[in-house]
């Protein structure tokens, strides 16, 4: 099968709805069997939703076909959360970024799988289309899968931890974190709300720019690398990553010197920064507890085990800890704002390694878990290959509500190290 357009390749053929969505299918169609990237399709209902579409206006995202994580509300699609408690009718409502996209023409095409409530308990299905042996990472598992084997060209996300940019990286394509509180949550589950943040995957930098276009009030921008002062931030987890990670940075890093960026390495001090990991832990966990309460008092025995531990951890001896967690969070980000605003980007880590074999565990997070707590936008940006032939991405980041200009040095970073 020949390659499946991207959305800004479809927009500029000025492709039907119809068209879009068929092509779409027919990939799915031939491929889910393999990927297992779908928690929810109707092929029927998607193309008389897309016959509607062309009927209509063109908005800015006409026809674009979207796959859409299964903790995210859809007024015309079950949202189940990969959970045995849920069973639910369609929806009377979309999810903020739902209903934004759709007013712009786009395609809601189905629901992707998710681990259980895009949190801890059951895995999803989903296999990585690189070796199918192997995670696609979670918790957005079947939007990554399927993005990177062509189902779709965009597909909505969510991170309270690595689940956006580790599953970006274990398949190779591009997926952006933006600032927490760019998107809205309105409609998304809840895990741990001061850390939950929605973004996308695509099979470029430009589909990550189309989407952000709806909700990002500032305008696109480009970037030049030669003279670019970009910063490395190995973190004070660097000792944790693999050969193929480490390869990676190496690589990126050689390539921006030779297109004339000035590298500099980026001095967390190990001191005050070496636990932003539990950090990160205590508050997502803390939060976690409230967010599955309601599900752990209604829900019989439905509840997996790990959701319950949260909601028995709530006790009054967290709490100091927890204040403490949200005291040194500020701190930090106040601190890594103005470290990063003196560099035009900061490259990173996206994983510890390269997706590891099976499906029992969706990776580590420990390279994403402290910007998720710092709230900064990070994108992942794809084109590194370990030795066993899979993918492995680098993540550039900045300060929080620097959007624009990280998704504009990934894009020249990504065409430096696919060129």
């Amino acid at each position: 099968m020949d390659a499946m357009p991207t959305a800004t390749e479809i927009l500029a053929a000025n492709n039907d709805a119809v068209t879009a969505a068929t092509r779409c299918l027919d990939r799915i169609a031939a491929r889910e069997e393999a990927v297992r990237a779908w928690a929810y399709l109707d092929p029927a209902a998607a193309l008389k939703t897309a016959v509607a579409l062309d009927a209509g206006p063109r908005g800015a995202l006409h026809g674009v076909p979207i796959g859409v994580k299964d903790v995210i509300l859809t007024r015309d699609m079950p949202t189940r959360y990969n959970s045995p408690i849920h069973d639910e009718p369609a929806t009377s409502a979309d999810a903020g970024c739902v209903a934004v996209l759709r007013a712009a023409g786009a395609l809601m095409l189905g629901k992707t799988e998710t681990v259980e409530f895009a949190a801890t308990g059951t895995k999803a299905p989903t296999r990585n289309p690189h070796a199918l042996d192997h995670t696609p990472g979670g918790s957005s598992s079947g939007s990554a899968a399927a993005v990177a084997d062509g189902h779709v060209p965009i597909a909505l996300a969510t991170q309270t931890g690595g689940s956006i940019i580790r599953p970006a990286s274990y398949c190779g394509i591009w997926g952006i974190k933006p600032t927490w509180g760019l998107v809205s949550n309105e409609g998304a589950k809840s895990f741990a709300p001061s850390l939950d943040t929605i973004g996308w995957y695509a099979r470029s930098a430009d589909d990550l720019s189309l989407i952000l276009d709806r909700f990002d009030p500032e305008p696109a921008r480009s970037a030049t690398l030669a003279g670019a002062r970009i910063g490395i931030a190995r973190t004070p987890y660097w000792a944790e990553a693999g050969p193929a990670t480490r390869d990676a940075i190496a690589r990126t890093e050689q390539a921006l010197r030779n297109a004339g960026a000035v590298i500099e390495e980026v001095a967390l001090p190990d001191d005050e920064w070496s636990d932003i990991a539990r950090v990160h832990d205590l508050v997502m966990h803390a939060e976690g507890g409230a967010a599955f309460l309601a599900a752990d008092v209604t829900g019989g025995d439905g509840l997996h085990a790990n959701m319950r531990a949260m909601v028995s951890a709530r006790t009054a001896s967290n709490r100091q800890r927890l204040v403490e967690a949200y005291d040194k969070a500020a701190a930090w980000r106040r601190a890594f704002d103005a470290l990063a605003g003196g560099y035009d980007a900061i490259l990173t880590p996206s994983t510890v390694a390269e997706a590891p074999r099976g499906l029992a565990a969706t990776g580590d997070y420990l390279f994403n878990g402290m910007w998720t707590l710092l709230h900064v936008p990070c994108v992942n940006v794809p084109g590194c290959i370990a030795a066993n032939g899979l993918p492995v991405g680098v993540t550039i980041t900045g300060p929080r509500f620097a959007d624009r200009r990280v998704l504009a040095m990934a894009a020249a970073i990504g065409a430096l190290l696919s060129g």
